[in-house]
């Protein structure tokens, strides 16, 4: 590890905060160029608080991605909720997202008052601003201003990469003067199996819609990686109701072929070889309520 106590070095935790589906997952994994966190169409897809490493020329930032600030409704969200706070509560900055179409944080709000209490430094990120025009964006730009919560107010587009270099400036400037806390050639501190179930849970989101998306999780129970063959990986996709299982199979199998298929491509492009897949579909009653069943899963 790079350890040397360069004065000029820069380096810190930042959370990228905010309720869901404002982009934080897109604008980190923009960041990176590495996709750090699955990103779906629909909200409260990142259940896990996923540290990435974004390592360049005297500076080092560490970006704690984190599930979207909501009220909770049963004990997932519960910890999901938790995990975006402790997120927070560990990082020197804090990267809040909003979404200009949205309604509007407003001063004294529970978000603001609570980022107050605890003392951190927020840079406010509008982001989609690809999605609204530039005479509606400026009056939303001096009404956050006017709120006096944040050290500076960057409009970007995580999806087109506008502004991101102003924002990268504004996070970078900010970082404590310290040596680096990881190896500079580090993406993050997960392991692969856990990139690896992600993307199933990514088909998933990607195949179905309502509620089976949110009621699956995805446990890796073998990952073998063999020199002259291909990898071998075994997964069990773990739903809620007997109704859901059969809706993940489908008739004659086709529907856990088609989103296994669609992982398995996409996994063998992460890896950067062949993988053999094998999915197992399992009924857990309600695992989504039981706070011991969601961390046996190691869905949080």
């Amino acid at each position: 590890m790079d350890t040397r106590p360069d004065q000029d070095f820069a380096c810190g935790y930042v959370a990228v905060a905010g309720r869901p589906n404002v982009g934080k997952s897109t604008l980190v994994n923009r960041l990176l160029r590495f996709p750090l966190s699955i990103v779906t169409s629909k909200p409260q897809t990142t259940r896990h608080k996923v540290l990435g490493i974004l390592s360049e020329d005297g500076i080092q930032v560490i970006f704690l991605d984190s599930p979207g600030i909501m009220t909770p409704h049963y004990a997932l969200q519960n910890l999901m909720l938790s995990n975006a706070w402790s997120a927070i509560e560990e990082s020197d900055l804090v990267l809040l997202m909003v979404d200009p179409r949205a309604k509007r944080l407003e001063a004294g709000s529970e978000m603001l008052e609570k980022l107050g209490g605890m003392g951190k430094k927020a840079i406010l990120a509008l982001n989609k601003t690809d999605l609204v025009s530039k005479p509606d964006l400026l009056p939303l730009i001096e009404y956050y201003h006017g709120l006096n919560s944040f050290e500076e107010i960057v409009p970007i587009s995580a999806l087109t990469g506008d502004g991101l270099d102003s924002l990268k400036q504004a996070v970078t400037s900010r970082l404590p003067q310290r040596p680096p806390f990881y190896p500079v050639d580090d993406l993050t501190d997960r392991p692969q199996r856990f990139f690896v179930a992600e993307i199933i849970r990514q088909k998933v989101f990607e195949h179905f819609e309502e509620e089976i998306p949110y009621s699956v999780a995805v446990v890796i129970e073998e990952y073998k990686e063999r020199k002259d063959a291909k990898d071998y990986i075994r997964a069990i996709v773990v739903c809620e109701r007997t109704s859901q299982k059969r809706m993940l199979i489908g008739s004659k199998g086709e529907a856990v072929k088609s989103f296994g298929k669609a992982a398995r491509d996409e996994i063998e492009a992460f890896v950067g070889k062949g993988v053999f897949l094998e999915l197992k579909v399992d009924v857990l009653k309600n695992w989504r309520k039981d706070e011991n069943q969601i961390k046996r899963l190691g869905q949080i």
